[in-house]
């Protein structure tokens, strides 16, 4: 069987996702033109517009192998692009003592926010992914981590959803903060840095302080989201683990038989999943300049639209009743999170004496 044959069932539900994808980013557009901002990103529209669909009408059969390509194929290659947008090198642009500073306040954030949500009785996997986003870099980290822990589409909807709420309540919130506590413009810059979600909206943010608030903000949130890497590989490692330790019937399966009932097909269960291996290859190669620098803007395109048409499958195979149903606990735990990491960036700060 050639390669279009086994392509074909996929196309229509490609295809279906792929209109989602630009009904999002024109929604996307037409915010920008009419009112000059962003409200909502398109990856959050995505998902709204293809829960929208799912809500009026459940795909047939005939989409649904399409959609799952999307879900799951689409978005480990837009991670595996990702990792071509982020360089090392960043680092040099910053002291060793704010590094292990950053590293710290990301370490200690996702410890708090993992335990705010297990303590409001969110499963684990949503918990983790409210963590990741919160501490490392919203959207991007919750779509990264997921398939890694192998959270349901459910979950990864509902922590885009209020996450995404933040991080645009955060944009508005800390310029007020900035000009009623007389912070200077370096440390403003760093708070933005390691509390905003997503580099625009840093820039959005420090742009009241300034080229120099704009700067230290964005030099910290790229710092910030070097993290990705070393947290996707413990969380694969801590996956693996898991595995070795599980419980099938009371008792503890050796791992030949346990991987036998988590892959049926007898093949080897990987460490770190391909895309984490590949993220980090992207990442090495563009670190060393293997990666030509014209290339690395399309590329970054590449990953954007590959992650908005899964975002789109993710809206299209969600039941939103679900994810209301957790809607005020995930919203409260987001809340929390976000909150006990500007604490924590706020001690980062008194105790580097920016």
């Amino acid at each position: 069987m050639t390669i279009p044959h086994r392509l074909l069932p996929v196309l229509p539900g490609l295809a279906l996702c792929c209109a989602v994808a630009f009904a999002a980013v024109a929604g996307e557009y037409i915010q920008s033109a009419l009112f000059g901002v962003r409200w909502v990103e398109s990856l959050v529209l995505a998902i709204a517009i293809g829960i929208a669909i799912r809500s009026l009408r459940q795909p047939g059969q005939s989409l649904l192998a399409g959609i799952d390509f999307s879900a799951i194929l689409l978005l480990e290659l837009a991670i595996v692009m990702l990792g071509a947008s982020i360089s090392l090198t960043a680092m040099k642009g910053a002291g060793a003592t704010l590094i292990a500073g950053i590293a710290g306040v990301v370490i200690l954030s996702i410890s708090i926010s993992y335990g705010i949500g297990r303590l409001f009785g969110l499963p684990p996997k949503l918990a983790t992914l409210i963590a990741c986003g919160n501490s490392i870099c919203g959207n991007s980290a919750i779509v990264a981590v997921a398939p890694v822990i192998e959270a349901d589409r459910k979950e990864i909807a509902a922590a885009l959803t209020f996450t995404a709420v933040l991080g645009i309540a955060a944009v508005f919130f800390l310029p007020l903060l900035y000009f009623r506590t007389g912070m200077s413009v370096p440390q403003y810059g760093t708070l933005v840095g390691l509390t905003v979600y997503a580099v625009p909206q840093v820039i959005a943010a420090t742009a009241p302080a300034g080229l120099l608030g704009v700067q230290t903000g964005t030099l910290v949130k790229l710092v910030r989201v070097l993290m990705l890497g070393p947290v996707l590989l413990v969380l694969g490692a801590i996956m693996k683990a898991d595995l070795r330790h599980e419980t099938i019937g009371g008792r503890e399966v050796p791992q030949d038989d346990l991987r036998f009932y988590a892959n049926p097909s007898g093949k080897r269960i990987a460490l770190v999943p391909w895309f984490i291996s590949g993220f980090g290859i992207m990442m090495m190669l563009r670190s060393t300049g293997l990666i030509p620098e014209a290339a690395i803007a399309p590329m970054g395109q590449l990953s954007s639209v590959l992650t908005i048409i899964a975002m789109a499958a993710l809206g299209l195979s969600v039941d939103i009743r679900s994810v209301a149903h957790a809607g005020g606990r995930v919203m409260a735990v987001a809340t929390l999170s976000l909150a006990s990491l500007v604490t924590i960036s706020f001690g980062l700060i008194a105790l580097l004496q920016l």
